[in-house]
Parts: C-alpha cells; structure tokens; sequence
C-alpha cells in the first residue's frame, strides 16, 4: 500500500477514502449510542444555550468527523507537496494524516480539536508562505486572530500564540512590529468578546474564561499503559523517520528543515497544552496530527526496504483496527 500512496496517481483519491473508512470499521460494527463532542462549552463561550449533540446523531457526529478528516489529509497532502517539504509529490501525507487522526476511538468523533485542526493546518501553510516575504505583519496579525477564534473552540489551542512567535523565530529576522502583530491580532477578537459580554451583563463571566491559565501541570498523571499500545507500532515508524531525518538534515534545503523544527514544536506545544482543559479528553492529542503525519510520510517515502516499511504500514492499520473492537 506504500508503494501505492508513494505516487501521485489521482486514483489514490479513491483509496485514501476507502483507507479511512477501513480504519472506522470497529466504530461502525458498534455504533455507540451517544456522543459527546464538547461544542457545548464554544456556544456558552458565546452565551448561547444550544446542544449540538441534539441535533447531531451519532452516525451524523460520525460522518462529518469522516468528512472532515478527509477534507484535512488532503489539505495536508496540497500543502506539503507545494512547499516540496517531502522533495517529490506523492499521497503518502494525506495517508499519514488519515492513519494519524484514527488511531485512538475518540478521535473518530466530530469535537473542538479536530475542527482546530484545519486552523493549525492554514497557520502552518501561512507561515511557509511568508517565508521569503519581506514583511510578514498583516499575515501574524490574521494568524493571532485565527489563534484567537480557535480558543472559543477549543481554550488549549491558546498554547499555539506561542508557536507563532517561535514560528518568527525560526523562519524571519528580528522585526518588533511583526511580534507585535501577532498580539494585536489575538486580543482583537478577545476585545470584540469582552465587549459582547459586558452588553450582557456578563462581564464576570468573561473573566471566567481565561481561569484555566492558571492551572498548575500536574506532577503526576494516571496512565494505564494498555490503552496506548496501540502506539507502539506507530513511535517505530517516528524513530524510523528521525533516523532517516538525521541522515538527510543538512543535505535538505533551508525551508525543508525549518519545516520539521517547526513540526517538532507543534508536537511539543500540543503535547503540554492538555491540562488547560479542566475536564482530560484524550480527543486533545489529535492537535498532534499534523507533525506525526509529517515524520510518517518522510519515513515511509524515505524507507528503503519495501518488506520492512510495508509490514510497518500494515501493522498500524491493523492495530488500530484490533483495539476498535476490543
């Protein structure tokens, strides 16, 4: 199947589909009877009493989690393809991207995160773009903003305020105003909020929303190990890919490079945002999506021997299958 996604024949379009329906077949077998997809807080952040879940049926909850996922690996496919981070167009990150986003069951379900994560896929796109501009304000201002309005969806998407920040570092010299910029665009729509909610007489409430910053990382955190096997296979192929990174780093050019340091930071941000949500859903690690898929595609399109990467491929997607039905 690798070898297949390694080329960018439009045909794989039909297989990535039957990939990631492949890949939700335990869910449909059982389909659960509710779905809780946590748009509740978004609409009180907006003052609005409205239960997305009463309209939305599992199946439905389901189906546009499938679409959505599918409209996502490809977007992810278009943009790693045009800033030629893999060095040769093909389908493997649209593959990635879908086996990444199914790996626990959570996170076949329609919720905050994974709509965040067409935000993180548009900032990582601007961010490459504006790698050769001379002047980058107006577009930190519009991803501050877009930071900003991922918050009422989802408060940790917060944490990615600094990404961008660290994305200047990275990619574009020292300028004030574009740092500036990036603050400015956030507390714009802070601002328009808050004014929202001293209309309503709700400006207590208002500051409410910004109580879980101050929420300390807990020292120590239950995990039960058997419930994250399922990862097993997927942390070889991430070894794999920095084994293959180590070796091709300096031969890639400056924008490929930059690329992974950003990737690794996404990884890192996502990572420790999850205990500013009061309430722990594993749903949260989707926002990891991005730059898992990113270092599966590079390890699958850099891998030499087919036997090993084929039998890695596979065995991913049937542990993930397996721990759906158990």
């Amino acid at each position: 199947m690798v070898q297949q996604f390694r080329s960018l024949n439009f045909i794989n379009l039909f297989y990535l589909f039957l990939l990631l329906l492949l890949l939700r077949v335990g869910l449909l077998a059982a389909m659960p009877e509710a779905v809780n997809s946590g748009f509740r807080e978004f609409f009180s952040r907006l003052l609005l009493n409205f239960d997305l879940d009463s309209y939305l049926s599992p199946f439905a909850n389901l189906l546009v989690a499938f679409l959505v996922v599918y409209a996502q690996a490809l977007w992810f496919n278009q943009i790693i393809n045009k800033h030629a981070i893999l060095g040769k167009a093909t389908f493997l990150p649209a593959a990635s991207y879908i086996i990444v986003s199914s790996v626990f069951t959570p996170f076949l379900s329609f919720t905050p995160p994974l709509l965040c994560n067409f935000m993180l896929l548009y900032i990582f796109d601007r961010i490459l773009s504006e790698y050769k501009n001379s002047s980058s304000v107006a577009a930190m201002f519009d991803l501050g903003f877009l930071v900003s309005l991922g918050t009422l969806f989802y408060f940790p998407f917060v944490g990615f305020l600094v990404l961008l920040w660290i994305a200047l570092l990275l990619f574009k010299p020292f300028y004030w105003r574009e740092w500036l910029s990036v603050l400015v665009g956030y507390l714009t729509l802070v601002f328009i909020l808050g004014v929202y909610y001293y209309w309503n007489n709700r400006l207590l409430d208002f500051i409410e929303i910004w109580e879980p910053l101050s929420s300390k990382m807990p020292i120590y955190i239950n995990i039960q190990v058997m419930d994250y096997v399922v990862l097993f296979p997927i942390v070889i192929c991430v070894l794999l890919s920095l084994y293959y990174l180590n070796i091709n780093f300096f031969k890639s050019y400056v924008l490929v490079r930059k690329s992974f340091q950003l990737a690794i930071f996404i990884m890192l941000i996502a990572v420790f945002t999850y205990y500013i949500k009061s309430v722990f859903r594993i749903n949260h690690f989707i926002l990891c999506a991005v730059p898992v898929a990113l270092s599966l595609a590079y390890y699958f399109l850099h891998a030499k021997k087919k036997w090993v990467y084929e039998t890695l491929f596979l065995t991913v997607i049937a542990v993930i299958i397996y721990f759906q039905f158990v």
